[in-house]
């Protein structure tokens, strides 16, 4: 039979042994229920010529700055124009958005057109 002490320390090295795994196992467990638990993100494709002024300038689709930089470049490129002028775009996308405010069923692209027709 094992003495007292020799069962003393088998059990100190067991115990010594399955603490990394437990901690191991804990994180495992943490960062799939963080994976399970997170909100589901869709990708989300749009057809911008169908998003009135009163979808971008309210928010209801996303950050009305996204939009904008996507429409600068898109107006920029029907134009060959590969220059960004920042504070140009800045006050763009305030004409923009002052305009939207007054004619929210317009499309943004319609509007888009009228601001930038001003700029030329």
């Amino acid at each position: 039979m094992p003495s007292h002490e020799s069962q003393s320390i088998s059990t100190r090295t067991l115990k010594h042994r399955t603490l990394p795994m437990t901690k191991f196992i804990s994180a495992c467990c943490i960062i799939l229920m963080e994976a399970i638990f997170q909100p589901v993100r869709a990708q989300v494709t749009l057809d911008l010529a169908k998003v009135t002024c009163d979808q971008w300038a309210g928010y209801k689709i996303t950050n009305p700055q996204n939009i904008a930089i996507w429409l600068s470049g898109y107006h920029n490129g029907t134009r060959g124009n590969t220059v960004l002028d920042t504070q140009a775009l800045q006050a763009r996308t305030q004409r923009l958005r002052d305009f939207c405010i007054v004619n929210p069923q317009v499309p943004v692209m319609q509007a888009a057109d009228k601001v930038l027709v001003s700029d030329k």
